[in-house]
């Protein structure tokens, strides 16, 4: 498996609109997995993502605990709203938790009137469970689920229609 994932899509919005899905909690927790996340905007600030109530129930439901912090990291660089490096680990699967951190970039530019192309660059040296859950599987149900390329489409329709993905 590959130790770098590109993945990019094209967006019908401003860098600004993708910008504040990306970085703030109220819209990251409404795509995706839709475990919100929380950044420290600054060099050497934190990210960390917590479980939402149906990750917390399903965990409940077939006995096991659920860690108040289901993601972090450490940001490297930000220039918003064009770009935001950051560290980034799953705390979910023991698998995932005991990899040291990945490297995740994510990169807005202009691509045409009123569309922006967004590039998330996710740098997996040494973790291959992790590459693995970020890679996707195209199978309804499977674990990991789609990984990034799921992610970013919801991302997409929700920032186009108002609506993710299963909205």
């Amino acid at each position: 498996m590959s130790t770098t994932q590109v993945h990019r899509i094209w967006i019908k919005a401003a860098p600004e609109k993708i910008w504040d899905a990306i970085i703030d909690p109220e819209w990251n927790a409404r795509y995706g997995y839709a475990a919100p996340q929380f950044y420290e905007l600054e060099k050497g600030g934190r990210f960390h993502s917590t479980p939402n109530q149906g990750m917390k129930d399903y965990a409940a439901a077939h006995g096991f605990a659920m860690a108040d912090t289901i993601a972090d990291g450490e940001i490297l660089e930000v220039d918003p709203p064009r770009r935001l490096v950051q560290t980034w680990r799953m705390l979910m699967d023991p698998a995932t938790a005991a990899e040291p951190f990945s490297t995740l970039t994510y990169d807005i530019e202009d691509a045409g009137p009123g569309v922006c192309r967004l590039t998330v660059t996710h740098e997996l040296t040494g973790a291959p469970a992790t590459a693995a859950l970020v890679q996707g599987t195209p199978e309804p149900g499977a674990p990991g689920g789609g990984g990034w390329a799921w992610v970013l489409s919801d991302l997409k329709s929700l920032l186009e229609t108002g609506a993710p993905l299963a909205g």
